[in-house]
């Protein structure tokens, strides 16, 4: 009997836990077409820039307040300021200016809103090709 009593507390404990995890989950969602994006090759001094686009797969709609970035050479240009149904589509313009930069270069962009998801960044990467010097 005293080996029967955990053993149920476990089975109803775990019960609880996938009745928990059934339950559909609300809120907005930004679900990213693609999360990364790797310009390649650029020489030093080169503006580039990507758009990032994603759907909202939640059931509310979606409220991007602000897009925060890691330095002053990546600048987010343009996401709409309205609400995204769900079911909708928006995007996200990132620009990147090379000039000083040298080599592998990684920059995060962070989406401030009310998605419940964990994907709230994406990334961009370049590898910024030293400046050839004109004779």
């Amino acid at each position: 009997m005293k080996r029967l009593i955990p053993i149920l507390i476990f089975l109803a404990l775990t019960g609880i836990g996938y009745s928990q995890n059934d339950q559909p989950s609300k809120g907005a969602i930004i679900t990213w077409q693609k999360s990364t994006f790797d310009f390649g090759d650029i020489n030093q001094g080169d503006k580039v820039n990507h758009t990032f686009k994603f759907t909202n797969t939640g059931n509310l709609p979606l409220v991007i307040t602000n897009v925060e970035v890691t330095c002053g050479c990546t600048t987010p240009k343009g996401w709409g300021r309205d609400a995204i149904a769900p079911g909708s589509q928006g995007e996200i313009t990132v620009a990147f200016d090379s000039s000083g930069k040298f080599g592998k270069q990684n920059k995060v962009i962070t989406v401030i809103s009310n998605s419940t998801g964990t994907t709230n960044q994406v990334m961009i990467t370049a590898n910024v090709l030293e400046k050839k010097l004109s004779n």
